[in-house]
């Protein structure tokens, strides 16, 4: 047999096992994230499944108490997953927070724009606010508890996307002032960061609380107190 023919069949004989490592090449790819938040990372599913144990596994366990050994284990995935999505335990905790965040913020975006009145808005920012902490207790617990015990956290606190959110509480207050609902003098950048203040509180009471209560259920009197104050008219 000639070695052309010897080339040929081996090369044939080699075929499959060549598509095959091909495909697992393949496989291995579409696990490797393009960035924490990339797509792909999106796509297979793995890094919100993570961020959801990780929810889960601080809130119970307390976020200094838990490793990432812990948090793939909840999440169903291999140690080293983990760290294809993450940097660190501090990197997930952070992540947990311009995650839900960024959801937030873009549902609320949304739904702001089909509303006109200002103060309509202003009291669906309220209510948005509590009922997201109140439907989900372990991530309330998290954001009001977990997050503040993070140094790193902190430190990098006005440079997150509480930013932007008191921006756009900031803007509807503007925009209630500009349609005369809301009184002209008012600091807007004080007023949003008021605000922000007191439904903090209310959540941080909610998940310290011995009483079980509905968080939403704090909604309208923070509201009234932010619209009407409290002088006597």
């Amino acid at each position: 047999m000639s070695t052309t023919n010897k080339t040929a069949q081996t090369s044939r004989a080699n075929a499959p096992v060549k598509r095959q490592a091909l495909r697992v090449r393949r496989s291995e790819a579409l696990d490797q994230p393009d960035s924490a938040s990339g797509p792909r990372a999106r796509l297979n599913g793995k890094y919100e499944a993570i961020l959801r144990a990780a929810i889960k596994v601080f809130a119970s366990s307390g976020f200094f108490n838990s490793k990432v050994a812990d948090v793939a284990r909840e999440a169903g995935v291999a140690d080293g997953t983990v760290y294809l999505y993450f940097k660190n335990k501090d990197d997930i905790l952070v992540s947990i927070f311009n995650h839900v965040m960024d959801e937030a913020l873009e549902r609320g975006k949304q739904q702001l724009k089909a509303v006109r009145d200002p103060i309509e808005k202003l009291k669906r920012i309220v209510y948005a606010h509590l009922d997201r902490l109140g439907s989900d207790r372990d991530l309330a617990i998290v954001f009001q508890v977990e997050l503040r015990s993070s140094t790193k956290f902190m430190e990098q606190f006005s440079a997150t996307k509480v930013t932007e959110y008191l921006e756009l509480i900031r803007q509807v207050i503007q925009e209630g002032q500009q349609r005369g609902v809301f009184r002209k003098n008012l600091n807007t950048t004080i007023a949003s960061k008021v605000l922000f203040g007191a439904l903090d509180e209310m959540a941080t009471n909610w998940v310290l609380s011995r009483k079980r209560y509905n968080l939403v259920s704090t909604a309208d009197v923070v509201f009234d107190l932010v619209l009407n104050g409290v002088a006597s008219k």
